[in-house]
């Protein structure tokens, strides 16, 4: 079986956000076997999957980011949407636009400290879209798709 769908999260601040239940809430049960693939259709954010656990690790990933990719630098040429747009779609060249989560029992196989991130490098991003293909062996209640 096959399924892809569109998620729409809400508008988040600046900073990395564990999205994981919100992904999850807006899919179908999910296959005993198969693959989650999430994309987000923007080039000013990004997911990864890291910790989910201790909101520390978010904070310095936020300052990491902003010592990699800072605002306001002189030699900038993509400047007309604000000071935070280039090192946002820098930020996002980092970390990425799509995930591959494998699924096994009819669960996402993340690890007991893992979580999925809406990395949101923008100071007003808005809503954000996410399309999320679901590839697998039959149907969660046992059905062949």
């Amino acid at each position: 079986m096959t399924l892809q769908k569109e998620i729409r999260l809400r508008p988040l601040p600046r900073g990395f956000h564990i999205v994981t239940r919100e992904v999850l809430s807006q899919l179908p049960p999910l296959p005993p076997t198969g693959l989650l693939n999430l994309f987000v259709k923007h080039t000013s954010c990004g997911l990864c999957v890291n910790e989910n656990a201790d909101p520390d690790v978010r904070r310095d990933l936020d300052g990491i980011f902003d010592r990699l990719a800072p605002e306001g630098r002189s030699d900038y040429r993509h400047t007309l949407e604000g000071p935070d747009d280039m090192p946002a779609h820098a930020k996002s060249a980092l970390t990425g636009v799509s995930l591959t989560i494998p699924i096994a029992g009819g669960r996402l196989c993340l690890g007991t400290w893992q979580g999925i991130y809406l990395c949101e490098y923008r100071d007003n991003g808005g809503p954000r879209t996410l399309v999320a293909t679901v590839m697998g062996e039959g149907t969660a209640d046992g059905q062949r798709a």
